[in-house]
C-alpha cells in the first residue's frame, strides 16, 4: 500500500525557487511562462491497514508546514 503526498506553498507565499525556475526558463527562450510554483511529492510505502487519516496526521505533524504549505493525499 502506498500514499502520495503533494505539498505546495500556499497562494500568496513567496516562492523563490519557483521564481528562479521562471527566470531560467525565460533565459532559455521560453517566454510564455509568467509564473512557476514549485512543490514536492512524497511517496510513502505503508503497512496494510494504514488509513488516509493517519497519513493526513503525518502531514500535519511533519511532512508539511501547514502555516505556509498546503497538501493533498492520494492513496495508491
Amino acid at each position: 500500500m502506498k500514499a502520495r503526498v503533494h505539498v505546495m506553498l500556499k497562494n500568496g507565499v513567496l516562492d523563490p525557487q519557483g521564481e528562479a525556475v521562471r527566470h531560467a526558463l525565460g533565459a532559455l527562450g521560453f517566454d510564455g511562462v509568467v509564473g512557476v510554483r514549485q512543490g514536492k511529492v512524497i511517496e510513502l510505502d505503508l503497512a496494510d491497514g494504514t488509513s488516509e487519516a493517519q497519513v493526513k496526521d503525518m502531514c500535519e505533524k511533519l511532512l508539511a508546514n501547514t502555516v505556509i504549505e498546503s497538501y493533498s493525499v492520494e492513496m495508491i
